[in-house]
């Protein structure tokens, strides 16, 4: 099975030119547009390395990184930008990047950097101990049935299984429509962020979707009354003029 590169980039001549060149050389290759669906992408499946743009909109590669890198996602990351001063590499290695390229680039360093980065972390990474594997299979055990432990999402006492599309907070069990269900699994996974109206129509209601930010305002409102309902305090918080995000109490 050939390695797994996730490629972020908002210039679409860029990111295709990447893609061409890493499928040639052998790789797996899934691409995204911009930092949410990068991040959604880096979240739910597993890659061997990730390229991200520095300057993408809605969410930026260094945010991605340093969001997964809170989440504990050690996958090497190699970022990308036109901003190739010393202040902004600084930066994105200080948000967890293992490696910086500038804008613009020759294709054979590329692959040559990310060679070396897959080197490294093969080197570097240490199988999980007997103890490790142990709790992790406790932990398993207590995940509902028809979810894999490592699909659950957790925020405080919200639990989100993806596969199953099932919801609790606590032992109550959210009873929520499809829609309903794709925006609270979004701002979950992207706990912190602020995502703009724009990015959460995108990611929900797919790229053609037009923004209506009522309509999206009386999503929102459904599943706090629902949250409530379920005992759980304000998880949803509004940024007037900007969008949504998941926060922990």
């Amino acid at each position: 099975m050939p390695e797994r590169v996730l490629v972020a980039d908002d210039d679409r001549a860029v990111r295709e030119a990447v893609e061409r060149a890493l499928e040639l050389e052998g790789y797996g290759v899934v691409t995204a547009g911009d930092g949410v669906e990068a991040l959604v992408l880096a979240r739910r499946e597993s890659f061997s390395a990730l390229v991200l743009d520095v300057m993408m909109p809605h969410i930026d590669g260094v945010a991605v990184c340093r969001v997964l890198r809170a989440d504990g996602d050690r996958t090497p990351v190699l970022l990308l930008t036109a901003r190739a001063g010393i202040p902004d590499r600084a930066n994105g290695l200080d948000a967890g990047a293992d490696d910086y390229l500038p804008k613009p680039f020759e294709v054979p360093e590329l692959l040559a950097r990310l060679r070396a980065l897959m080197r490294r972390a093969v080197l570097t990474a240490a199988p999980a101990s007997s103890a490790e594997r142990n709790k992790e299979g406790a932990a398993g055990d207590e995940v509902e049935e028809g979810s894999r432990s490592g699909d659950v999402l957790r925020m405080a006492s919200l639990r989100i299984s993806p596969g199953t599309r099932r919801a609790w907070w606590g032992a109550a069990e959210l009873r929520l429509t499809r829609t309903e269900f794709d925006l609270l699994e979004l701002l979950v996974r992207d706990e912190g962020l602020v995502l703009d109206h724009a990015a959460i129509y995108r990611s929900v209601w797919g790229p053609d979707a037009g923004v209506d930010a009522k309509n999206l305002a009386g999503y929102i409102g459904y599943l706090r009354r629902k949250l409530t309902d379920a005992g759980a305090p304000d998880l949803i918080r509004t940024v007037r003029g900007v969008g949504y995000a998941a926060r922990r109490p």
